[in-house]
């Protein structure tokens, strides 16, 4: 009777245990206990933010583990397999539109965005000032005319009046990435597009076609460019004026390093903002519902959007950037163009690209 009582106790003993292991088992994608793994694919200016233990751990707490590859805006849009990803998140509208009209989708979150601007040192400011090229903006910031830019075209530095400074025999260009590859160098060709039309957005080929003889020598001029921004940047940082005495940036770079006031930025350098300028509006497009998950999570987590901030993007509430940036950048922007559509962009860097 006893070793009846026995077997039966170990048998109900077991049935727990194996009830207990199926109930608490290990989570899987479906959110059982552990976090739910998203992949996406992204532009290389968030891969330190989605990196970032504090971003890791806010994910966590919404029971996401994300994951990410990066590339190029414009790859992610044209010849990234985006099958095994749950959400694309490129570094400009035209790119996530492009891929919402592939897609069939409307669905998208545009959590965070930056301006374009040039990273520089005081004493090129002060030539361009001199120059006409360089004025002050809406605000206590300055700006660098793309007007006065497309004048200066095929100038050399050594031949700008009293230039006692920077007396190079190079020709006055802003150093951008490879326009096939990075949407910064697009956004930039998109401001400078925008200024050769007469101050008007490109929408027809004819429209193309006059502004390209303009535009083209802002690019082909530089030779050879790198993919992504974070080239130019840190050459600016490592190399000083001697090469990159204006650096296309987006404004998050800059002041990322601004903010960590880890001495890299040094007293003598400056940020001009383009006038225009372009917003790189970082819009995230979510292929399942797993990607939703995780638009959705960024664009309302506060604390998120405060270490958003941090990385010196712009978020959609202005109070995380006011929050955290100060006086460091202003808080508004006035003269600010839209990019033209995807297709048009397209044409336009092909065009660019293409040897003369």
């Amino acid at each position: 009777m006893k070793r009846r009582l026995s077997i039966g106790s170990a048998v109900l003993l077991l049935a727990a245990v194996v009830a207990v292991v199926v109930w608490d088992g290990p989570g899987d994608a479906r959110g059982g206990g552990g976090p739910t793994t998203v992949r996406g694919v992204i532009g290389s200016e968030k891969l330190a933010f989605f990196r970032d233990p504090r971003v890791v751990e806010r994910f966590a707490a919404h029971g996401l583990s994300v994951e990410v590859d990066t590339a190029g805006s414009r790859q992610i849009a044209t010849s990234v397999d985006l099958g095994e990803y749950a959400f694309a998140f490129p570094s400009s509208s035209p790119a996530a539109q492009k891929i919402q009209r592939d897609r069939g989708t409307t669905a998208g979150y545009t959590p965070f965005q930056s301006p374009l601007a040039v990273a520089s040192f005081e004493p090129v400011v002060r030539l361009l000032e001199a120059a006409g090229a360089v004025r002050r903006g809406a605000g206590d910031y300055r700006v660098l005319d793309v007007a006065a830019v497309l004048e200066l075209a095929g100038t050399r530095w050594d031949q700008l009046p009293g230039n006692t400074d920077y007396p190079v025999r190079k020709n006055i260009l802003v150093t951008t990435t490879n326009p096939a590859e990075s949407n910064s160098a697009a956004m930039y060709l998109a401001a400078a597009a925008f200024v050769a039309n007469g101050d008007a957005a490109v929408t027809a080929p004819e429209q193309e076609a006059r502004v390209l003889p303009l535009v083209a020598g802002l690019f082909r001029d530089q030779g050879y460019t790198q993919n992504s921004t974070e080239g130019p940047f840190e050459d600016y940082l490592a190399a000083g004026m001697g090469k990159a005495p204006l650096a296309l940036v987006y404004e998050s770079q800059y002041l990322d390093r601004v903010l960590r006031g880890d001495g890299s930025i040094r007293p003598d350098m400056r940020l001009l903002y383009l006038a225009p300028t372009v917003y790189s509006k970082h819009t995230l497009v979510p292929l399942d519902d797993r990607g939703d998950e995780v638009g959705r999570v960024l664009s309302t987590d506060a604390e998120l959007g405060r270490l958003a901030a941090a990385f010196g993007f712009r978020t959609t509430d202005p109070a995380h950037f006011a929050g955290v940036v100060g006086d460091k950048a202003p808080v508004d922007l006035v003269d600010v163009v839209e990019p033209p559509s995807f297709e048009v962009l397209e044409r336009l860097l092909d065009a660019v690209g293409a040897p003369s």
